[in-house]
This record gives structure tokens, C-alpha cells and sequence, in this order.
């Protein structure tokens, strides 16, 4: 006897913002919040998601794309999306699993188009390309000064006794991630619908508590249900 398809909607949720920020952790609570709800959930992330994405991923950080410029590095990014869509996210939503990323196409249009420079009708036809119609039903962006969000991340590596090193991305100067938050914002003001900007200067609790408010109140099928 073949299984029943699975008829529950399927959502499609994003975070975006600079680094540092909490996204990760968000993300594993969302995901956590979720499943106690009976809400079948993949996490993923970018780049990455797929064994080709993730070879990207490792090309990238690795600063080894850094002097092809920011044009060739929004192309590799969209080759890992395109991927990470067809073989990922894409299947889980047709089969009504909710899918989480740690970053997307935003991520893009912020670090190599508004920041870095790249033609925006180049990002917009990459994004066509890769999403090929897969929009987020909701972009979570994390807001919060650079410099405490290093700070944030230092304390951390203090606490758990690791050498905070940085990825391609990481080391750059103070006034690039503060152009990068001013990027984040800049898309969050022009999609309204999509993108909503959330304080991450708050304590993790706090911050998981008002995502979770948030998602629940966008999504009716979140209202009803077991409690966490």
C-alpha cells in the first residue's frame, strides 16, 4: 500500500544578516520549535545544503575565489543555489516538508551586489536562474551592530577555549560589515512582504521567543496545535 501524500502546506523560511549575528543558533531553535508541533523540517544553509554546493562553500571561505572579484563569486554562489535548490529544497517543499536556511539568495544581492559592487541586473538574473520561483515565504533578518556582534563572537571562542581565526568573509574590516548591515536593511525596507528585520542584541531566549511569535503569526497552521 503506498504511503498517504503528505497535503500540509509547506514553508519555505530563511535568516539573513551580517556575521555574527545568532543565525545559526536561531535556526536549530526554529527547527526544534517546529518539530514539537509535528512539523516535519529540513535545515540547510549557504552556501551549501548538497555535497557540490558545499564544495563551493569550502572554495569560497577558503579566500581562494577572492581575487576572481565580487562578479565571479556571485556566480559560484548562484551555481551552489541552483544546486541546493533542485536536489534540496525544492523536493522537501513538494513533499510538504518545511525547509530552514541559514542564509540565500539575499546573502548575495547583500554581500556581492550592495556591497560589493556587482551590476544588480546580473544578481537579478542569477536569482532567476537559480531560484527558478522558490522566494522564501518569510526572510528573518538579524540586525545588530558589527562591533558587538564580534565582541559577541569572541567570548564565545573565550568560553569554549577555540582560536578565533575567520573565514574569507569574517576578516573583513569594521566599516565593510557596516556597510553590509546597511545592505541587510536596504533589502529588508524594499521587501516588506517577505523580509522583517528582528533585533539580534537580545539574549537568545528573547530572540527565540520573538521569532517564534513571528513565524506563528504569519503561518495559521502554527496556531493550533501541541505546545512546545
Amino acid at each position: 500500500m503506498l504511503d498517504a501524500p503528505n497535503t500540509s502546506p509547506a514553508r519555505f523560511i530563511t535568516f539573513e544578516g551580517g556575521e555574527g549575528v545568532g543565525k545559526s543558533t536561531q535556526v536549530k531553535r526554529l527547527q526544534h520549535n517546529l518539530q514539537q508541533r509535528d512539523i516535519e523540517v529540513v535545515r540547510t544553509r549557504e552556501p551549501g545544503g548538497t555535497p557540490k554546493a558545499e564544495a563551493i562553500r569550502s572554495f569560497i571561505l577558503q579566500g581562494r575565489s577572492e581575487s576572481w572579484g565580487p562578479g565571479a563569486e556571485a556566480v559560484l554562489f548562484a551555481a551552489a543555489r541552483l544546486d541546493h535548490v533542485n536536489q534540496l529544497i525544492a523536493p522537501n517543499l513538494r513533499k510538504g516538508i518545511w525547509v530552514l536556511s541559514d542564509r540565500f539568495h539575499d546573502s548575495t544581492r547583500a554581500y556581492q551586489g550592495l556591497t560589493g559592487g556587482v551590476d544588480p541586473k546580473l544578481i537579478t538574473g542569477l536569482e532567476s536562474l537559480a531560484l527558478d520561483g522558490h522566494t522564501p515565504d518569510l526572510t528573518i533578518l538579524l540586525d545588530m551592530e558589527p562591533e558587538d556582534a564580534f565582541e559577541r563572537v569572541a567570548q564565545r571562542a573565550v568560553e569554549d577555549g577555540l582560536e578565533l581565526t575567520g573565514d574569507r568573509f569574517e576578516k573583513e574590516e569594521l566599516d565593510w560589515h557596516e556597510r553590509l548591515r546597511d545592505a541587510f536593511v536596504a533589502i529588508a525596507k524594499a521587501k516588506p512582504d517577505r523580509c522583517v528585520l528582528v533585533s539580534a542584541a537580545q539574549p537568545e531566549d528573547a530572540l527565540e521567543a520573538e521569532i517564534w511569535e513571528l513565524v506563528s503569526g504569519r503561518f495559521p497552521e502554527l496556531q493550533d496545535g501541541p505546545s512546545a
